[in-house]
């Protein structure tokens, strides 16, 4: 389980600076956080939740870690800017976790990097990164 406070680098910005972000609800499979210092009328909240379907070696787990940032819009009205990662796993039918794990590092890796690279690239410039901004093939 996570802590109630993400304080200690677990979150970073574009610029590579620690964004706090505290627990503020938890349910059986739902955990949401604020960050510290959001405004009320520009929240930026983080939301954890898993959802599993089916049974023995037909169930699925799928686990979503969203973050949903509110800003204020060039005609300064409020807009949300929201990324998330979903992992839709055959956890019923997987002996190990291991390729789940491969699957979250290519993902991760495309984003946060430019090939042969082992720089983490916290400024949204990895090969999948910006495929996601630009919204390029």
């Amino acid at each position: 389980m996570l802590s109630n406070t993400l304080v200690t680098n677990e979150v970073k910005n574009a610029a590579g600076t620690e964004v706090e972000f505290s627990r503020i609800s938890s349910t059986a499979r739902t955990t949401e956080f604020a960050q510290v210092a959001e405004t009320p009328n520009l929240p930026h909240r983080l939301k954890i939740s898993h959802q599993e379907i089916g049974s023995g070696t037909s169930l699925r787990r799928r686990s979503v870690v969203r973050f949903d940032k509110t800003v204020a819009g060039a005609s300064l009205t409020p807009r949300t800017v929201s990324a998330y990662a979903v992992v839709d796993a055959p956890v019923g039918d997987l002996s190990a976790s291991t390729e789940i794990k491969n699957v979250i590092a290519e993902l991760m890796s495309f984003c946060a990097s430019l090939g042969a690279s082992t720089t983490i690239l916290y400024d949204g410039t990895g090969n999948g990164a910006v495929v996601l901004v630009d919204g390029g093939l």
